[in-house]
């Protein structure tokens, strides 16, 4: 397991976005100079089938992988730490009570209830043995809580500090809807620019990372210098899209 080694080193690390149930797609995206790759379980199409089988074509390629639930899904948030996914994102964590449920899912007793049977972890992570994984995951293996609602942002002292959660991680199109009070989707609105970058103040004041989904890749050296350390780049879609763009703009001269 490594996602959280290298989140403490303090550069921005940036992941793809894996939506399209292709484990082919996901593997590949490992094999880019991505530092790591998200399969999105909430908006993606991916299976448990193609999002698990995913994992272990990511981690061969030797990069973490990372999976985002659909809401609510806290037991897809254990099982998949047991398939070999390094951190889960949860989705809508508007209230403490939601960070508590999450967190109560991904960790081991005593801080959670995360029940024991890591047996495809153990042949992914091969560098663990099951004493050594168990002594690690609570630490190793990441729980971020989706920031993205005017109520997630109201009680974002509360989520940061509670036990379990690693992180949070920014969702600006659903905030600006929320903020918006559903007028439009708008992650480019001005005022919300000081709301990410007081999110990612708090997170770092209390300890925790701080990631957001970046739709445009420009914008990724702003987020790294509010204090965010996880970016993710677009969508697979959209990856696909900028490189076809790129190669036939030169093809075409």
């Amino acid at each position: 397991m490594q996602l959280r080694d290298a989140l403490g080193q303090g550069g921005m690390l940036i992941t793809a976005w894996s939506s399209s149930p292709s484990v082919e797609m996901a593997g590949g995206f490992a094999r880019c100079p991505f530092d790591a790759v998200t399969i999105d379980m909430q908006h993606g199409a991916h299976s448990e089938d193609t999002a698990f089988a995913s994992a272990r074509a990511i981690a061969t390629a030797g990069k973490p992988a990372i999976l985002r639930i659909p809401v609510g899904r806290n037991d897809l948030a254990s099982r998949s730490l047991d398939m070999g996914f390094e951190a889960v994102i949860a989705p809508m964590i508007n209230s403490v009570a939601d960070a508590q449920a999450f967190a109560r899912a991904m960790k081991y007793p005593p801080v959670g209830e995360r029940s024991w049977g890591p047996t495809k972890a153990l042949q992914i992570h091969t560098d663990h043995t099951p004493e050594s994984y168990f002594r690690a995951a609570n630490t190793q293996t990441l729980a971020l809580a989706m920031i993205e609602t005017r109520s997630a942002f109201a009680d974002l002292d509360g989520i940061l500090a509670t036990d379990g959660i690693d992180g949070i991680f920014v969702g600006p199109s659903d905030l600006s809807i929320s903020w918006s009070n559903g007028a439009a989707v708008d992650p480019n609105n001005e005022e919300l620019q000081d709301v990410i970058a007081e999110i990612g103040r708090r997170a770092r004041g209390a300890g925790k990372f701080a990631a957001i989904f970046a739709i445009n890749p420009a914008d990724v050296p702003r987020f790294a210098k509010m204090g965010y350390r996880l970016a993710a780049l677009n969508t697979d879609p959209g990856i696909l899209h900028a490189g076809a763009a790129v190669m036939l703009d030169k093809a075409r001269g």
